[in-house]
């Protein structure tokens, strides 16, 4: 009977102090390292360095001597083996990875052309931010009410959003809603603009 065996057995029989002792002595036994020694199960050797291709042979005499000369070479030279090697085995070299579709930042045009192309670009903006620039101490409270009325925003909160002046109120609204909050603040007392 092996031990599997039994331990099956005392765990479909009656659950009893003494069963429960021997169980966990069986599961002990059956886990234990000296079990796997006395089956003769074979300890697994990890491999030094992992090599995904598997082993390789050294490399010839030949090889070496080129690998050596290579090493010996300047370093401006060195940057010329690759397309020399690609010329001579008639590959073509690597293509460049296409940016388009990205977005790079300013390009250095420069001149009438680049200017041109900045005028382009703020005249496409369809999203603005209304920037409160100063106001008037005398309509701070009215101010404070206003900002309120757009955003969600406590009075404590709204106060000090004023407090920072010069600071952005409100962000990514269309041009009309931004107009129409730069008037209110405008009837309050204040001077707000868009960005």
């Amino acid at each position: 009977m092996t031990l599997s065996t039994v331990a099956r057995r005392l765990c479909y029989s009656r659950p009893t102090a003494v069963s429960r002792i021997s169980l966990s002595v069986v599961w002990a036994h059956l886990y234990s390292t000296e079990v796997a020694k006395e089956m003769g199960a074979k300890k697994y050797k990890y491999p030094e360095v992992y090599d995904p291709y598997g082993p390789m042979s050294p490399p010839s005499e030949k090889v070496v001597d080129i690998a050596d000369r290579i090493a010996a070479l300047p370093p401006e030279e060195i940057k010329q083996i690759a397309p020399a090697l690609l010329l001579r085995l008639n590959q073509s070299p690597p293509q460049a990875i296409s940016g388009q579709g990205f977005s790079f930042g300013p390009q250095g045009g420069g001149g009438a052309a680049g200017v041109a192309k900045a005028e382009e670009r703020k005249a496409e903006k369809t999203v603005f931010d209304v920037k409160l620039e100063k106001f008037d101490a005398a309509a701070k409270i009215k101010i404070i009410k206003e900002i309120r009325t757009f955003t969600d925003l406590g009075l404590k909160e709204a106060k000090e959003l004023v407090e920072k002046a010069p600071v952005v109120l409100k962000q990514s609204l269309t041009k009309e809603e931004a107009e129409a909050i730069i008037e209110k603040i405008k009837v309050a007392g204040g001077v707000a603009v868009m960005e």
